[in-house]
């Protein structure tokens, strides 16, 4: 494998590295429950995704377990 014959300056590395920028995720909002979410995503807050369930919550899957314990 071939090694570098010479050192790269410190301004060539930064000139490489300009572009290691951190960037805020993209959100648009949920039509159902107005919070933030992922687009193309479904919500991690309703479930739903164009306007269909698509996944059960944390709070759905506590519900069913209390109520499937208390009977």
């Amino acid at each position: 494998m071939a090694n570098p014959k010479r050192r790269h300056s410190v301004s060539r590395q930064g000139k490489r590295r300009a572009n290691w920028k951190l960037h805020i995720p993209t959100l648009s909002i949920c039509p159902m429950c107005k919070e933030f979410k992922l687009p193309h995503f479904a919500c991690f807050n309703c479930g739903y995704y164009n306007e269909e369930k698509i996944i059960k919550t944390k709070k759905e899957i506590e519900e069913k377990r209390k109520r499937k314990g208390k009977s």
